[in-house]
């Protein structure tokens, strides 16, 4: 048998350009933000004892972030499997395996259904069928939604389909980066619409009959309070290795920037 693993493909975190890091579970579980609402303009009254109006107390709302995702793996390598196969199972390879295959996808599709979900909630959503005619001005409308709701034009950015890219491409007005926008692609950034930055996610990530998601990072808060992975060599009752790894991490929609967020289903 051949030494060399047929290594299955594997991508980089995909999500990142869409979430914030803005707040600390370090030593707690559960972080708290208040909001702070504002109040209504009335017509100034030039005689009376309330002539700014009726004065009520400014009230407020507190949100509660606390993480839900506690999760974990563990495998065993038994050494005379190890030696007998040609030493292709390498503990520290098959950690960053799991890592690389299993672990990024896994967030990646978590943060995306949190995204979608809060885009539906507070109404930033449509729904039809993707074709090349209006690929581009499905797009538009995202940007016109959000726009409507004051989110700042820069750093917005879109999570969509191959085969919502398929038909995006069919467009003129699509910018494609070529070779020296290396940091972008590094990024998953293949092209950029109407200031919107396109990364193409494979079509699994997504939950069921999504075209994209748009996004602007300040709506959605990604926590990763614990990343933790150990290969004991040798422990107790086992003659080879012992791989454990455990992440706790979760993603929140700030009440206030729900409208930052905004969906297209196809179905």
């Amino acid at each position: 048998y051949s030494t060399k693993v047929d290594e299955r493909f594997k991508l980089k975190s995909l999500t990142e350009l869409g979430i914030n890091r803005d707040y600390d579970w370090s030593g707690v579980k559960t972080v708290s933000i208040w909001s702070i609402p504002t109040v209504a303009m009335n017509d100034y009254t030039r005689t009376g004892l309330a002539r700014y109006g009726t004065a009520a107390e400014l009230q407020d709302t507190k949100q509660d972030m606390t993480l839900s995702r506690d999760r974990s793996f563990t495998f065993t390598i038994d050494k005379g499997n190890y030696n007998e196969q040609m030493m292709v199972k390498n503990a520290g390879k098959a950690l960053a395996r799991q890592i690389d295959e299993v672990i990024v996808p896994e967030v990646d599709t978590y943060r995306l259904a949190t995204m979608s979900a809060a885009a539906i909630a507070s109404g930033g959503t449509a729904t039809a069928a993707i074709t090349a005619s209006n690929a581009y001005s499905s797009l538009l409308k995202g940007g016109e939604y959000m726009s409507d709701n004051k989110v700042p034009l820069t750093s917005r950015v879109a999570f969509v389909t191959p085969s919502y890219y398929s038909f995006i491409k069919q467009d003129n007005s699509f910018i494609r980066y070529g070779d020296s926008s290396q940091a972008m692609l590094r990024n998953g950034v293949i092209g950029e619409v109407d200031g919107v930055k396109i990364v193409v996610v494979p079509s699994s990530y997504f939950p069921a009959d999504t075209a994209f998601i748009m996004a602007h990072p300040a709506a959605t808060v990604a926590a990763s309070k614990l990343e933790d992975y150990k290969t004991h060599d040798n422990p107790p009752g086992i003659n080879g290795w012992l791989v454990e790894g455990r992440i706790i991490y979760d993603a929140f929609v700030l009440n206030n920037k729900n409208k930052a967020l905004y969906t297209h289903k196809i179905a």
